[in-house]
């Protein structure tokens, strides 16, 4: 079993801008959130997943309820709220990248306190998952550092920093965000971009280097079109190329690798009741499949994530 945890959010696409007088914009909504992406794409892969969030008690999380269920999450641990939903405006790039304005300012995922959270965690969980906004922004930034850290000598931890800089400017809160959660991950996963703004320009090496440092077992490195890189704390290093497709959008590509990851390793019996990484991973082969499953990501509107079925083909 999976729990994916932190971020709950609509994503309120400008489909269409006005140039008429009354200025007016047409926007097309969709469940996002970086986490929530991780676990419905692990559903769709064929994986129990569960989440654990704050949902909203209004329009917004009505939807998300409904989709949470299509998609066969588990929400027996999330917290009803009256609190407002988060809501993420995006507007497409002339290259398919996303360009993201965040409402956050006292909303569901953003407030959840201690007493959320499970005592004690359903047994059948083995990996826990955290990234993005939820994890920089107090006071789910803190109570869900404070459940990794709870949880890391019994289950597998899964971190991707998937930085939003529009949310949370500070570069150095960030660092201290990397360093708590890194601290307590098996696996970290990190964009080019995400690793420049939160180290400068030319710091790969040494963000791998300072992950291995915290403890981590793998360590993935995405970079768009242009592939992905693995690294073992052995030294041992990879590198896949990406996939010609025809990019509609690049949103939920980041967070469909973070699953395609977690579902290989899985498959491959990495995954046990240890709260380590089990055996000698195959960098090359799980970042394969990962870009071949973002690419069909990338081929559609939105975070619509692939299944089992798409990958067969």
């Amino acid at each position: 079993m999976f729990l994916c945890c932190g971020d709950a959010l609509f994503d309120l696409f400008a489909s269409d801008t006005s140039t008429d007088k009354t200025g007016s914009v047409t926007l097309a909504g969709a469940v996002g959130g970086s986490p929530m992406n991780v676990a419905a794409g692990l559903a769709r892969l064929g994986h129990p997943s569960r989440y654990l969030t704050r949902l909203s008690s209004d329009l917004f999380g009505e939807r998300m309820r409904d989709y949470l269920a299509a998609n066969n999450i588990d929400t027996s641990l999330c917290i009803d709220t009256t609190l407002n939903t988060t809501l993420a405006m995006v507007q497409k790039q002339p290259d398919g990248s996303a360009q993201y304005a965040f409402y956050t300012d006292n909303t569901a995922d953003v407030s959840m306190t201690d007493d959320d959270m499970p005592a004690p965690l359903p047994g059948d969980v083995r990996v826990l998952h955290f990234g993005s906004y939820s994890t920089a922004v107090d006071p789910t930034s803190t109570t869900l550092m404070n459940l990794a850290r709870t949880q890391t000598s019994s289950r597998i931890i899964s971190y991707d920093p998937n930085l939003r800089p529009s949310i949370e400017p500070d570069a150095e809160r960030w660092r201290a965000v990397f360093k708590g959660y890194g601290s307590s991950a098996n696996l970290i996963k990190a964009s080019d971009e995400d690793i420049e703004t939160l180290l400068g320009k030319g710091k790969e090496d040494q963000f791998v280097a300072d992950c291995f440092a915290m403890g981590a077992q793998l360590v993935f490195i995405t970079r768009g079109p242009d592939g992905a890189s693995g690294f073992k704390p052995d030294g041992t290093t990879a590198h896949a190329p990406g996939v010609a497709v025809n990019v509609v959008d690049t949103v939920g590509a980041g967070d469909t690798f973070q699953a395609t990851i977690l579902h290989w390793l899985q498959r491959e019996g990495h995954i046990t009741d240890a709260a380590t990484l089990q055996g000698d991973v195959d960098l090359e082969a799980s970042m394969a499949l990962a870009i071949r499953a973002a690419g069909i990501t990338c081929t559609r509107s939105g975070a619509d994530l692939p299944t089992l079925a798409d990958l067969s083909r």
